[in-house]
């Protein structure tokens, strides 16, 4: 039986048709379309850019339409605030909610319309009634009295559902809402969109994870270059018929890794150490060769990248490039060695969002160009152009703002930034994280390709499938210390993750939430 008729509806509650949104001369939305209907799941994919997070804001009322057809529930709308999209009926669950954290959670639910007793007092006993009735209608328990602050972004996600359901949200968006989630935080939360589903409210689920899709959704849209491509039920399509029209084209490898010469040692790691956080971490890597981090989260993984480039300190140790001591807790000592990093998060460490792109390339190098002490845009422009070109940085000129591309480009912004100081080691962190299938081929054939030039690199992943795709060797981390160090050859799903969860007795860790890889999800990762 199909969601409409289950649900008894006879009119989609959203329908969108031929939506269109330019920003100045870049149409960030040529043809957008979408149909959700009652009492479904409806899954909405697409590459970064493809004009997904465009579409949404449409509908949430932060962007005002250009052209096209926008109903919801058969009438004709047009909103010109958030306001208006709430009190509409629409909710949008974001990736990382924003929640007052001084205020408790009931506080929180009810902002703006608390209930009131005489002398237009606050009816406390009221507002945490009606918080915990939406708790247990939700099937989950919160503290309505606790203070948002400190709640895991699980939490707050159901928090901002509560919130959705006590306004009588008909539709709910769900924007990229697993990505900071534990497998177990995931399965609560699907089982909180399958409740609302039941109760016959219709739900867009937006995400990067064909896994999750299939196992979630009823129906899936598909948007290319902002346009739509194609709707089908779940259960007529496959996740190479989705990959395929999300990025026009086959991708036959996501992991195109080539062989490289490896050459001399570039980076030495000896006995590093971090009280409490990392002891007697000790590696090399060699120019030409890909050596990547792996681990549980919590491991220490990015902790000890970071602690090589010089952003965090360290309590013992020492950190060699090219043969030669590296000034420890100096992070320009590094980058004058020959060091680039690329952090995990683009958006708050990586870039400056309301700068240029020319800007954010050349924001390393800037002391290069300067001429008494002053930096023309032109000089930007002359040394950002061939490295935004050479990664394919989609971006109509070099003047746009960073805040305004999509995550892919985003990052291939950072990228692009670092590769502009011709370093000897790049070591980056979460390479492909919250970017689309097409992008992360490109991502990984460009680290291939810096390797085969003779870069040096180490690669911070919480993927399997990428951790053993693309390095020639893989370090596994466990309670901050390297368990196993595994060749191209050996490195297994079952190898890493035996090193990655034994305890210091070897015991295994089964309790631990493990992301760095679930082996069963690899093929619907790709």
């Amino acid at each position: 039986m199909s969601a409409r008729t289950e649900a008894g509806a006879d009119r989609p509650t959203l329908e969108l048709r031929d939506v269109a949104k330019s920003f100045g001369a870049v149409a960030a939305l040529r043809s957008g379309s979408l149909e959700v209907w009652p009492g479904s799941i409806h899954a909405l994919v697409g590459e970064n850019g493809a004009g997904k997070s465009t579409l949404v804001k449409i509908v949430a009322g932060v962007y005002r339409r250009d052209g096209g057809t926008f109903r919801l529930r058969g009438a004709d709308v047009d909103f010109g605030s958030t306001a208006e999209s709430k009190a509409a009926g629409v909710a949008v669950i974001y990736q990382e909610p924003t929640l007052f954290p001084d205020l408790s959670v009931a506080e929180n639910i009810f902002m703006g319309r608390h209930p009131l007793r005489n002398g237009r007092r606050i009816d406390r006993p009221r507002m945490y009634a009606e918080s915990e009735a939406l708790f247990e209608r939700l099937g989950v328990h919160i503290d309505p009295r606790r203070p948002a602050r400190g709640l895991s972004i699980a939490d707050q996600q159901i928090i901002e559902i509560a919130k959705a359901i006590s306004l009588d949200a008909a539709l709910l968006i769900m924007d990229e809402p697993t990505a900071a989630l534990s497998g177990v935080e995931v399965d609560r939360l699907f089982a909180v969109a399958r409740s609302l589903r039941d109760e016959g409210r219709a739900l867009v689920f937006i995400s990067h994870r064909f896994d999750e899709v299939f196992a979630l959704c009823d129906t899936v849209t598909v948007m290319r270059d902002g346009a739509y491509v194609s709707t089908d039920a779940i259960t007529d399509t496959s996740v190479d018929e989705i990959v395929t029209r999300m990025v026009g084209r086959e991708v036959a490898e996501l992991f195109p890794k080539t062989p490289a010469e490896i050459g001399d040692v570039v980076l030495e790691v000896d006995g590093l150490q971090s009280v409490g956080v990392f002891h007697d971490v000790s590696f090399t890597v060699r120019a030409g060769e890909i050596v990547a981090l792996a681990g549980l989260v919590g491991a220490g993984r990015s902790e000890i990248a970071r602690a090589v480039f010089g952003m965090d300190r360290y309590d013992a140790g020492v950190v060699r490039l090219g043969g030669v001591g590296v000034r420890a807790h100096n992070p320009r000592a590094a980058i004058r060695a020959g060091m680039a990093f690329v952090p995990e998060d683009r958006r708050q460490q990586g870039l400056v969002t309301e700068s240029s792109v020319a800007r954010n390339v050349a924001g390393v190098i800037r002391r290069r160009l300067s001429t008494a002490g002053l930096i023309t845009s032109r000089a930007e422009n002359k040394a950002s152009g061939p490295w935004a070109g050479r990664l394919e940085v989609k971006t109509s000129a070099l003047d746009m703002t960073a805040a305004t591309m999509s995550g892919g480009n985003q990052q291939k912004v950072v990228i692009a930034k670092w590769l502009a100081t011709e370093p000897r080691l790049l070591i980056i962190d979460e390479p492909t994280r919250g970017i689309d299938v097409g992008t992360k081929a490109e991502v990984h054939r460009l680290l291939s390709e810096l390797a085969g030039q003779g870069l040096a690199i180490l690669m911070i992943s919480s993927e399997l499938p990428e951790v053993l795709g693309m390095a020639d060797r893989v370090l596994v981390v466990c309670e901050g210390r390297i368990t196993a160090d595994l060749d191209r050859a050996t490195a297994t799903p079952e190898t890493v993750m035996h090193a990655a969860t034994r305890t210091g007795d070897g015991a295994a860790g089964a309790e631990r939430s493990v992301t760095v890889g679930r082996p069963e999800k690899q093929e619907a990762s790709a």
